[in-house]
């Protein structure tokens, strides 16, 4: 419903209300208007010499134009400001006043009829109280001007206060519902993180567990293929490639122990970068995540000890390293390591019998890593390792995650390069 009474969608009367009780209202100060404008008309009439009963009809048909108030206020203002000089409609002219200024009309019209309506009431007041009252003229205009005002102003000014109350309202509704869309965006973008979140969490964990398990395993394989070449006629080899198969698959039982650790133990509460509420997946990418800094996890410390167990199973790989060792960040040294790790695992599975290079570079803020195997030489054995082809997507997502660069390739002898830089800082 528009601030004049109309309701949009809708034509016509008596169908502008926009509630029951506004109609009722209307309807009641409609028939009290029409009453008061006819009892007005008798002595209209009187003066006018028109019969008695014209006179009451044309002041009830006056005064009931004051129903039509909200749909067309201009319209009752104008008829209270004809029937003026009738001396009739006091309350047609105030209430009509009223809902002028309380409506959307433009604001010159009001401040236009406003001052017709103050002018027609001076006119007439002052016509007739100039023959009826014996007093000095100063005091008819006095008069005349004090009327004229109470009866012009005070339903401006008060129109005008609702009418200013009402937008306000509105307005206010309006930004609550503005916030109210915000509030659900935000709540949808909260669901869209957490489901964000929940993905990454399900995709280190994928990572985490293919860096732990592929590498032992496929060492494990490697040594239980020696073990059962060797079985018969070697014993004590057998024995020494049975002893290794076992630390290989305590080791892993252990590292998944401490992962499996990470993800049961309750985070702690640290401040996190997504503006989100406290869902549980983000807490478990954080839990993760600091997992992946601690000095539990692995670091470039302990790849001699990775080249050992590729040794052990018979591979033959060289480590070079250059520079000077320096302590780094743990995510930076855990990655570096991850990333030769699952290079020799491929080594291990795509290239039995093949000579492997290592070679470490240790630069002025960063650190770089290179794992190259040469061709298969044909006599070893294939191990028959499954490849599910995430270990060099997995490798890309670590080093690139970090700002580093991931290369990995064939080399023109014939072999598979894995390369990759690290920022250190």
């Amino acid at each position: 419903m528009t601030e004049t009474g109309e309701v949009e969608g809708r034509a016509g009367p008596p169908l502008w209300w926009a509630r029951r009780r506004d109609a009722v209202w209307d309807v009641v100060l409609g028939g009290v208007s029409a009453v008061e404008c006819a009892w007005e008309g008798v002595p209209f009439a009187a003066e006018a010499g028109l019969p008695t009963t014209v006179g009451v009809l044309f002041g009830f048909v006056v005064g009931a134009t004051l129903v039509l108030r909200r749909r067309w206020p201009i319209a009752v203002v104008l008829v209270g400001i004809a029937v003026s000089p009738a001396a009739m409609g006091f309350l047609l002219a105030v209430v009509g006043m009223y809902t002028l200024a309380s409506s959307e009309v433009p604001r010159r019209i009001t401040a236009t009829l406003a001052s017709m309506s103050l002018a027609a009431t001076f006119v007439v007041m002052y016509m007739r109280t100039r023959g009826d009252v014996e007093a000095d003229p100063t005091l008819v205009v006095v008069l005349s001007v004090f009327v004229a005002v109470a009866l012009t102003v005070p339903p401006v000014l008060f129109g005008l206060y609702i009418g200013a109350r009402r937008r306000l309202m509105e307005s206010l509704q309006e930004r609550a519902d503005s916030l109210e869309r915000e509030l659900s965006l935000l709540a949808d973008r909260a669901e869209e993180r957490a489901e964000w979140a929940r993905t990454e969490e399900r995709t280190r964990i994928a990572r985490e567990m293919h860096d732990v398990v592929a590498h032992r395993v496929s060492l494990m394989v490697v040594h239980a293929a020696a073990l059962e070449a060797v079985a018969v006629k070697d014993p004590a080899r057998a024995a020494k490639n049975a002893a290794l198969v076992g630390d290989m698959g305590r080791q892993a039982l252990t590292e998944l122990r401490e992962m499996l650790g990470v993800l049961r133990a309750p985070s702690k509460p640290a401040p996190a970068p997504v503006p989100a509420p406290s869902f549980v997946p983000v807490a478990a990418v954080a839990a993760v995540g600091g997992a992946c800094g601690t000095e539990d996890g692995p670091s470039l410390g302990e790849l001699e000890a990775l080249v050992g167990q590729s040794r052990a199973a018979g591979m033959t790989v060289e480590m070079l390293v250059h520079g000077e060792w320096a302590a780094y960040a743990a995510e930076v040294e855990q990655t570096a390591f991850r990333v030769v790790q699952e290079a020799l695992t491929n080594c291990h599975k795509h290239a039995p019998g093949a000579r492997v290079v290592v070679r470490l570079a240790h630069r002025a803020g960063e650190v770089a890593m290179q794992v190259e195997n040469g061709p298969c030489d044909g006599k070893a054995p294939e191990p028959g390792l499954p490849s599910g082809g995430n270990g060099l997507v997995g490798m890309r997502e670590r080093v690139l995650g970090l700002g580093g660069v991931f290369v990995s390739g064939p080399t023109d002898a014939g072999g598979f390069k894995v390369s990759a830089v690290l920022p250190t800082a």
